[in-house]
């Protein structure tokens, strides 16, 4: 089941109104897109974005009752300028990016995103791009493997698990997620037995965000959709790793010290205890809204 992390600050913030232009920007299982929909009908306008087409089919079922109102486009949102013109939009009412991956790629073993799930190893949002999770594994030198999972994943044992990867991978190739995990587990296993993150957690984060170069893309993305808001529009993102909340927080930052933007969350808003009880993987999500100036 789909569970939108932060639904009800996101709806509060972005202060709909029947007739609104909104860009979500990451349509994921579409429970942001049903609540803002209920709110923009009838005349407004949903741009519903997301560079998984397997995301942008589902939307297409589950946001059925306001085809209309919606118009999907399977693309990265680093490209929300070209998005825009190419849906005849000037201006927006509102943005949502919810940067988190959705529960449906998580828990389908095939995409290999998920260290709890055997699958092969693959982790790619958008199947046609060319370099994949097994790519880098099996590919990429020692020094350029720590590099990226420290980097990406923060990962401290960084150089022992890359070097656990290319002692693995010089008897066999390493082809599905549970291979992975069982190389990483018998590196560093021992070191996380009196921590709560399972030993895999950082290593698949950094494969993901390299894999799909996610910083680059929500730097590019948040940036170029904050001038497509009209005066006093939200742009509201929701983030769940640290790396993705610094460089919103800087943008956001540095847009209000010129002047296009205020800032409107001085502290990022957090799931209470009862969402995260109802859905856990909303634990780390931080939301943070900047409002266009002019």
């Amino acid at each position: 089941m789909h569970f939108p992390v932060l639904l009800r600050e996101v709806i509060d913030h972005l202060e709909l109104e029947a007739g609104d232009v909104i860009l979500d920007a990451t349509l994921g299982g579409g429970g942001h897109a049903v609540e803002i929909l209920k709110r923009i009908a009838p005349g407004g306008r949903l741009i519903a974005v997301d560079r998984d087409p397997e995301a942008i089919e589902r939307g297409r079922r589950r946001l059925g009752d306001f085809k209309d109102e919606v118009i999907f486009i399977n693309d990265d949102f680093r490209n929300a300028d070209g998005i825009l013109k190419t849906a005849g939009i000037e201006r927006v009412d509102g943005a949502v990016f919810d940067l988190g991956i959705s529960s449906f790629q998580v828990d389908d073993p095939k995409r290999g995103f998920s260290f709890l799930r055997d699958g092969p190893l693959d982790m790619r949002f958008d199947v046609s791009r060319k370099l994949s999770a097994r790519d880098v594994v099996n590919k990429f030198g020692k020094e350029e493997l720590a590099d990226i999972i420290r980097k990406y994943g923060e990962e401290r044992h960084a150089r022992l698990i890359a070097g656990a990867i290319c002692a693995s991978r010089k008897k066999k190739r390493i082809e599905t997620t549970g291979e992975l995990v069982d190389i990483i587990l018998k590196a560093a296993g021992g070191k996380y037995r009196r921590q709560r993150i399972h030993p895999a957690a950082r290593t698949f984060q950094a494969l993901r965000i390299f894999v799909n170069d996610e910083l680059a893309a929500v730097e590019e993305g948040v940036s170029k959709t904050v001038f497509y808001l009209r005066p006093t529009a939200r742009i509201c993102v929701i983030s769940f790793q640290s790396l993705e909340d610094r460089i919103v927080k800087n943008i956001f930052r540095g847009m209000a010290k010129s002047g296009e933007v205020t800032v409107i969350t001085k502290k990022p808003l957090c799931p209470g205890k009862e969402e995260v009880r109802a859905n856990p993987r909303s634990r780390s999500a931080k939301l943070r809204v900047a409002e266009r100036l002019s």
